[in-house]
């Protein structure tokens, strides 16, 4: 019996040897630990925007996500589906969207093993390995928001595995499997559009031509279907995310030498990833250097190159295919946001570093060939270790806000945007420091919307309303555009020019209806000016805006007051205090109305509220004696 059972153990190939198992538990085991200092960090820049909003939480906000352009910071409704179902799981909590983004990341190695193996490519262990641990992926696993990449690359390596079993079986389900895949890896991000031309290279690289019927027919679909995705993402790009402007003005020429810098600049990092920072400085492109000619001359050079190379491998031109294709999207002939402060980020390349990964891997597996096993194991180890310590140490800028901010400006002092988040991290949480940031960012790039809106805010928060004014105005074109009138409007009113703030407040209320702070300032505006009867309707007006705020009832009784409408003004002031018991002044004025009306025991009561919120207070001790005579000696009020 238990002979016949070891024969049928063994006439069962493994699925999985074990030897593969534990070498991908090594994959898994290596990643975590290069990336143990994420665990402790938190969320940084835009994490905000993907973390999944208040209003989308709810099942009418997941079809929101789905069914409405703008609902969310890009459109890829499946990757902010997961955000979706990932709140529901640990909610605000960092530590969750951690250890999945670094997960998703370790399983792509994994995936990304799978796939050369079956493609019988030399170094697929270490090229595996590489992609785990090479510090250029940092930005792209620690970065809560790009989760999109390490979720899409899952499913484009998926959608790869599962085509190339078409490709190999020509069975429909596989087709239609490897379809769904591809779909998904669009819906969470457009980058992956480019895997059939990857798929296209990868069929010449095999096979050395191409078949119309056997290659391009069976992707045609998808092609469409891409370059759709593609376009549709650029559209909500420019007119969702804000990648239109002055700032993205480049000639068509320009674009083509931005390319050319852009291929090297991402390459070299690869080879060698040193000063890696989250925020590069934005080159200058221009098309009248003749310098700026050369990234795209090395271009066509290596290209030839690897043509000639062709005759012996095509490996290293089909890399080098994949590498342009895939970054493409980012090279600088479609616009990106991100270009309003670096033509370059980390992040844009984690998928497209393949083309290069690979390539070399295989390269240094073929030139290692002759070595002892020992000798390799020993080389790979000692390249690996260096890769994770680099990756570790990188890990460690994204513990925090401040730490994130301030390691970038150490690397890239004039970062604009980041001394402008820096500044505002610091304003956000009552820290010092956050005018020097914002000061800082201005100096860089004076015409700053966002810095100028910042340091104003401070400046008038610490009593310098008249250079708040500078600032403010010079921030008008902000998105956030009611605020800043509504804080230009409160800076004016403090220099008691009392015209020009009524029209900031104007144009604050009309961009936000419910703003109450707007409708409060537009009436004490108009109130300063002496036109009474039109502030009473603005103020009573912010009453039913804000019906929380005490502060419209409070000077909507002062206006009443000075209308001679006594009872209307005590109504005002008894609404006020309702919500903010502890105004002295409320309880006084209220008094002195009371003492008009003969209301004495009543106005007493008023004098002595108001004493207790502010003992020794002479005027307020002036109005009790004198309604504390009356009293006595039975006299009305005059």
């Amino acid at each position: 019996m238990t002979a016949s059972n070891d024969s049928v153990r063994r006439s069962i190939p493994s699925l999985v040897p074990a030897r593969t198992l534990a070498g991908m538990a090594l994959i898994v085991l290596a990643c975590f630990a290069a990336y143990a200092p994420v665990f402790r960090a938190g969320f940084i820049w835009n994490d905000s925007d993907y973390v999944t909003a208040p209003e989308l939480r709810s099942l009418a906000g997941l079809c929101r996500i789905w069914f409405k352009v703008g609902a969310t910071e890009q459109y890829y409704p499946f990757l902010h589906s997961a955000f979706w179902f990932e709140h529901r799981l640990w909610g605000d909590a960092p530590l969750g969207y951690h250890l999945l983004n670094v997960a998703l990341h370790a399983t792509s190695a994994i995936l990304l093993l799978i796939l050369l193996r079956r493609l019988a490519i030399p170094g697929a262990w270490l090229a595996a390995f590489v992609f785990a641990l090479h510090p250029v992926y940092v930005e792209s696993v620690a970065w809560v928001s790009e989760e999109k990449n390490t979720l899409s690359t899952v499913f484009y390596l998926l959608a790869a595995i599962s085509y190339l079993r078409f490709v190999d079986r020509r069975k429909p389900g596989c087709y239609v499997l490897a379809s769904l895949l591809f779909v998904v890896a669009n819906l969470s991000k457009t980058v992956t559009a480019t895997l059939p031309a990857a798929l296209l290279v990868l069929a010449w690289w095999r096979t050395g031509t191409l078949s119309w019927r056997r290659d391009v027919v069976p992707l045609l679909p998808w092609l469409v279907f891409g370059a759709a995705a593609g376009l549709f993402s650029g559209w909500v790009e420019r007119h969702f995310v804000g990648a239109d402007g002055a700032a993205f003005a480049l000639s068509g020429l320009e674009r083509l030498l931005l390319a050319g810098r852009v291929v090297w600049f991402y390459a070299g990092k690869l080879v060698w990833p040193a000063d890696l920072i989250f925020f590069y400085p934005r080159w200058t492109i221009t098309s009248t250097s003749p310098a700026a000619y050369a990234c795209v001359l090395a271009v066509l050079a290596a290209l030839a190159v690897l043509v000639v190379i062709c005759r012996r491998s095509r490996g290293p031109l089909a890399g080098a295919l994949f590498f342009g294709g895939t970054l493409f999207p980012t090279l600088g002939f479609f616009n990106v946001y991100g270009f309003i402060f670096s033509y370059v980020a980390d992040h844009w390349q984690y998928l497209p570093s393949l083309g290069v990964i690979v390539p070399l891997c295989a390269g240094l597996a073929w030139a290692a060939r002759g070595l002892d096993l020992p000798v390799r194991r020993t080389a790979a180890a000692a390249l690996l270790a260096v890769l994770a310590v680099l990756t570790w140490r990188q890990a460690g800028m994204y513990n925090d806000m401040e730490t994130f901010y301030r390691t970038t400006l150490v690397k890239n002092p004039g970062a604009w945007m980041a001394h402008n988040n820096l500044g505002a991290y610091l304003l956000q949480n009552r820290l010092p420091g956050a005018r020097a940031e914002f000061e800082a960012a201005l100096c860089v790039r004076p015409d700053y919307v966002p810095a100028h809106y910042n340091l104003g805010l401070i400046l008038l928060d610490s009593g310098h309303p008249e250079e708040a004014v500078v600032h403010l105005e010079k921030a008008l074109g902000t998105r956030h555009r009611d605020e800043v009138h509504l804080y230009l409007g409160e800076a004016l009113a403090e220099l008691h020019r009392y015209a020009e703030a009524e029209a900031q407040y104007a144009v604050a209320t009309r961009l936000e209806p419910d703003n109450g702070e707007a409708w409060f300032g537009l009436g004490n505006s108009i109130a300063r000016q002496g036109r009474l009867e039109e502030a009473a309707r603005v103020l009573a007006a912010a009453e039913l805006v804000v019906p929380e705020n005490p502060d419209p009832s409070f000077a909507l009784g002062d206006v009443l007051v000075g209308l001679q409408r006594y009872p209307l003004a005590a109504a005002a002031y008894r609404r006020g205090l309702a919500r903010a018991p502890d105004r002295a002044y409320a309880h006084n004025n209220l008094g002195n109305i009371l003492l008009l009306n003969g209301q004495v025991a009543a106005a007493i009561g008023e004098y002595r509220e108001a004493l207790r919120l502010r003992p020794g207070d002479p005027a307020l001790a002036a109005s009790l004696r004198r309604a504390l005579e009356m009293q006595i000696s039975g006299t009305a009020a005059p």
